[in-house]
C-alpha cells in the first residue's frame, strides 16, 4: 500500500488506515480507563482524582499558509483549543513544535506567532513549551505547525461524540463549509473569494456557554469531513441514528454558489470554527439561545434531533429524503 493524500484527509479512507495500520500496531492506547486512542474522538482524557485531563494534539499543513480569515498559526491554536473544549474541558495550555523551511521569511513567521498569540489571549490558553526545527529548502514546503492541547473537566463530565442518546436536538453553532471552500477559491483564483471567508475561530466560549446551561450529552468538531463526517461519526459510535432538516442547515450564498460552480456538497467540507452538539431536548430552545448571544455562534440552529434509526437521514427541501453518508475523503487537499 502506497499512503495518498486521500489518507489524510478524514472520511473513510484515513478511517481505513487508522484503523488497519496504526491501531493494529499499537498495545497501549489508554490511560487510568479514559478515552483511549482507539476511542478515536477529538481527545483523549486521563482520570486523576475528581478530575480528567483532556489531551489533543493536531498537526497543521495548512496550503497557503495566510488566507481570508486566518493563517496557519490561527488555525493551530484555534484548532487545538476547540478539539479540547468539545471533549467537554476547559482549555488550559498548548505545546508547540514548528518545523520551518530554510530560508522562510522572518516577517511572516512573527504575523504567524503573533496570530497564535491573539487565539491565546482570547481563549485564556498558554503556550507553555514548544520546539523549533529548520529542514533544508527543497525538503519541507514552508511549515508545519504541531500543537498539543492540554485541558480540564471534572470528572464524568467529558462529553464524547459517542454519547447521543435517543430524542437528542441536534445543534449547529453557524454556518457550514465556509473554510473549505473559501480556502479552496483563494488557492486555486477562482476570482470570487473577496465574498469568502475562513471562519476559523476558537469555539471555547460557545462550549462554556452550554455546559454551564447543562444536558449536553455529545460534541464533535466537524472539521476534515465536514459535518457529513462528523454526524456519521457521532450515530455510528452511538449506534444510533439523526433525522435532520436539511433546510435548517446553515450554508451561506457565496458557499453554496461556489459550491455548485466547484461540484462540492458544502455537508463534506472542512469547517474549523463550528460544533456540533447533542442535547436534552428539554434544554435545546435555552441553550440555543445561549450560543447565539456568543461572538461565534449568533447562525446557530436546531437541526434535527436523535432517532433509534442506524442512518443520518436529510429531509430535503422538496420534502423528499436522503441518507447523508460519510464522504470518501475530504474533497479539498491540505485544509488545516
Amino acid at each position: 500500500m502506497k499512503i495518498g493524500m486521500s489518507h489524510g484527509a478524514g472520511g473513510e479512507i484515513m478511517q481505513s488506515l487508522i484503523s488497519d495500520i496504526i491501531l493494529g500496531n499499537i498495545k497501549n492506547t489508554r490511560v487510568n480507563g479514559g478515552v483511549g486512542l482507539e476511542n478515536l474522538d477529538d481527545g483523549a482524557t486521563i482520570p486523576l482524582g475528581e478530575h480528567e485531563i483532556v489531551i489533543s494534539t493536531d498537526s497543521h499543513t495548512i496550503d497557503p499558509l495566510f488566507f481570508p480569515g486566518g493563517d496557519i498559526g490561527r488555525i493551530s491554536i484555534a484548532g487545538t483549543v476547540n478539539d479540547v473544549s468539545v471533549m467537554g474541558a476547559r482549555p488550559l495550555a498548548i505545546a508547540n513544535a514548528m518545523i520551518i523551511s530554510e530560508g522562510f521569511s522572518g516577517d511572516e513567521l512573527e504575523r504567524i506567532i503573533k496570530s497564535m498569540d491573539e487565539v491565546c489571549q482570547e481563549t485564556g490558553v498558554a503556550i507553555v513549551t514548544g520546539d523549533t526545527k529548520v529542514m533544508e529548502n527543497d525538503k519541507l514546503d514552508k511549515m508545519i505547525i504541531c500543537t498539543t492541547g492540554i485541558g480540564i473537566a471534572p470528572k464524568g463530565a467529558i462529553t464524547p461524540d459517542s454519547g447521543l442518546e435517543v430524542g437528542d436536538k441536534i445543534i449547529l453553532s453557524g454556518s457550514v463549509g465556509d473554510h473549505g471552500i473559501s480556502l479552496m477559491s483563494y488557492r486555486e483564483g477562482f476570482g470570487f473569494e473577496t465574498d469568502l471567508k475562513s471562519d476559523v475561530a476558537p469555539v471555547w466560549d460557545i462550549v462554556k456557554t452550554s455546559l454551564d446551561i447543562g444536558g449536553v450529552h455529545a460534541m464533535k468538531d466537524p472539521t476534515r469531513g465536514g459535518i457529513a463526517n462528523a454526524l456519521n461519526e457521532m450515530t455510528s459510535k452511538s449506534g444510533l441514528g439523526m433525522f435532520l432538516d436539511e433546510e435548517k442547515i446553515p450554508v451561506k450564498r457565496e458557499v453554496h454558489a461556489a459550491s455548485e460552480m466547484l461540484g462540492i456538497d458544502p455537508f463534506e467540507v472542512a469547517n474549523e470554527g463550528k460544533v456540533i452538539m447533542s442535547v436534552q431536548p428539554e434544554k435545546a430552545d435555552e441553550i440555543l439561545a445561549a450560543i447565539r448571544k456568543t461572538k461565534y455562534g449568533g447562525q446557530a440552529q436546531i437541526i434535527g434531533e436523535v432517532t433509534e434509526d442506524k442512518h443520518v437521514i436529510l429531509e430535503t427541501a422538496m420534502g423528499g429524503k436522503r441518507i447523508l453518508e460519510a464522504p470518501i475523503a475530504d474533497p479539498v487537499p491540505r485544509v488545516c
